[in-house]
């Protein structure tokens, strides 16, 4: 199921097709679409090229390893996330190698992140990232050391049949997609002051 972005402004067709689907078909994704996805994550920017992401991935052939990450999903996730048939962990490293704290791990984790969502959109698959997991059993269970910081569940498959999710899920699946207006978050380069852009 499409669902394109109504934008205000033109904005390129990848980034108004992309958004975050809950039906999922159990379909395998061929390895070299996988690889295709930590490609484009790769070329993310990151601060002093820093590049502090890492990604922990499972596949439904390796039962043992999705159960590691699928058993960390919140319930509400777990509903729809089974249907995935890769599952991925964000993980942002805090220091840079010197030892120095990288305050922007997480943000530069995010864009790699993102650039992964957008390389799956192109290639005919979905992406869904979820806040909604136990952090410290992702970090007990997938061995995740200190110094180290879990981000996101990420589920990344093809698209399915949304009538499988359950009716409130599914009503979501169909909403249109709404965002804020841009005067409510670009200002001038005073705090809440209208830019210039929107006079």
């Amino acid at each position: 199921m499409e669902k394109p972005a109504d934008t205000q402004h033109q904005i390129h067709d990848l980034l108004r097709r992309r958004w975050s689907p809950r039906s999922f078909d159990e379909r395998p994704i061929e390895p070299e679409k996988l690889r295709s996805l930590f490609e484009a994550a790769r070329w993310a920017p990151s601060s002093n090229n820093g590049q502090p992401w890492r990604f922990l991935v499972a596949t439904k052939e390796n039962t043992i390893e999705y159960e590691r990450l699928f058993s960390c999903l919140v319930e509400g996730n777990q509903q729809w996330a089974r249907r995935a048939p890769v599952l991925l962990l964000s993980v942002a490293t805090l220091q840079f190698e010197d030892g120095s704290s990288n305050r922007h791990a997480l943000h530069d984790t995010g864009m790699a992140a993102e650039n992964l969502a957008l390389q799956a959109t192109a290639l005919g698959l979905i992406v869904h990232q979820m806040a909604g997991f136990r952090i410290d059993q992702a970090r007990a269970a997938c061995q995740i050391p200190e110094g180290y910081d879990p981000v996101a569940m990420i589920a990344v498959g093809y698209p399915g049949d949304s009538t499988l999710l359950s009716d409130r899920l599914r009503m979501r699946e169909v909403q249109p997609r709404v965002r804020k207006p841009l005067t409510e978050f670009v200002y001038s380069a005073t705090w809440r002051q209208p830019s210039f852009l929107f006079e």
